[in-house]
């Protein structure tokens, strides 16, 4: 049985159109509803960050940085096993079918137009997913500034989401600033770790902190352990796509059904997984 999979560590709504050299419709829908569960360039400096912050500063010496690389290693191999299990599952249940060969024609070779090759790359995907990133970031970003200006009895309304999912977000080992940055952090994977810090200080704007050490105090001061740290890493890995990848995922398949079930895949398997650490954590510390 073949596991169609067409990965981008780049960009993951890249990946999703670089799914169109699939032949097979159910093949290809396999291969664009598990794309997410690899991470894009967004999502690494996140990942790294932790790594470097609760891993690598629990040690010293060389080796703390070679357990940091391999942590993020495992949370990377982690995802393409999830993405692997749940494309074979799929194949087996609602996608059912016979596998199909792949074959890639190569065009015969001509002399290159340099100048056709540059306006079809800048027009047709560099502006079109620049387009769709503005057109959500912008909007997104003013219900963030909103969110967190306006307040209710002297609490702001980042903060009354923030509580409202915290019973939820501690089954998972986070908090509900963590989980409430995931969620409005839908525009762009880069803006998690802002909103996050945004919500600890108390600020009406987004944090850009560079030094990791800064970073890491106002974490461990606002609770973080190693177990917040790893089931950050592994929901970092296995969530929801942005916003530029579903509505990539939405002209691709011409469906809000499997956009809908795109967005669920990975989330739910983050979640269980993150329940799961944080119960074996739990029995054993």
């Amino acid at each position: 049985m073949s596991l169609p999979c067409v990965w981008d560590f780049g960009c993951n709504a890249a990946g999703v159109t670089g799914c169109r050299i699939i032949n097979s419709p159910r093949e290809k829908l396999i291969a664009i509803l598990t794309n997410n569960f690899v991470p894009c360039n967004g999502r690494f400096p996140f990942l790294i960050s932790i790594a470097t912050i609760f891993i690598a500063g629990t040690m010293q010496g060389f080796g703390a940085s070679i357990i940091s690389t391999l942590s993020v290693i495992l949370v990377i191999l982690l995802g393409i096993f999830c993405a692997l299990l749940v494309s074979k599952i799929l194949s087996k249940t609602i996608l059912k079918g016979m596998p199909s060969s792949f074959v890639l024609e190569l065009p015969p070779y001509r002399k290159p137009q340099f100048g056709k090759i540059l306006i079809r790359s800048i027009f047709d995907r560099t502006l079109f997913v620049l387009g769709r990133a503005i057109s959500v970031a912008a909007p997104a970003g003013l219900v963030i500034w909103l969110f967190a200006s306006i307040g209710i009895n002297g609490e702001s309304l980042l903060s009354i989401v923030a509580n409202f999912l915290d019973p939820f977000a501690n089954l998972l080992g986070l908090d509900g600033y963590i989980l409430t940055a995931f969620i409005f952090g839908i525009p762009a994977n880069e803006i998690v770790l802002p909103i996050i810090l945004m919500c600890y200080l108390g600020g009406n704007s987004l944090v850009n902190m560079e030094d990791t050490f800064s970073i890491g105090q106002i974490l461990i001061q606002n609770g973080w352990t190693i177990l917040t740290a790893i089931n950050v890493m592994i929901f970092t890995c296995m969530h929801f796509p942005c916003a530029t990848t579903l509505l990539t995922i939405k002209k691709e398949t011409g469906s809000l059904k499997w956009t809908i079930i795109s967005f669920l895949l990975p989330t739910v398997c983050g979640i269980i997984l993150c329940m799961l650490t944080t119960f074996v954590y739990n029995i054993f510390v």
